[in-house]
């Protein structure tokens, strides 16, 4: 598709709401995955060294 200005660029040749909305979204998304990737990691690294810590308590060294 040949534009001859910005604003036909940006207008899309009248999809406009469609092509950048499914940027917008996929924008959204990515960025909304960072953050939950990020609170997933930082659950997982509390829960092992809650397991870590609970391991540390029952384990006794003289009942060999």
């Amino acid at each position: 598709m040949i534009w001859n200005s910005v604003s036909d660029f940006f207008a899309m040749g009248g999809y406009a709401v469609y092509v950048w909305g499914s940027f917008g979204v996929t924008a959204a998304v990515m960025v909304v995955e960072v953050f939950w990737a990020k609170h997933a990691h930082k659950k997982a690294i509390a829960h092992l060294q809650t397991e870590v810590a609970a391991k540390a308590l029952t384990h006794n060294d003289w009942s060999a």
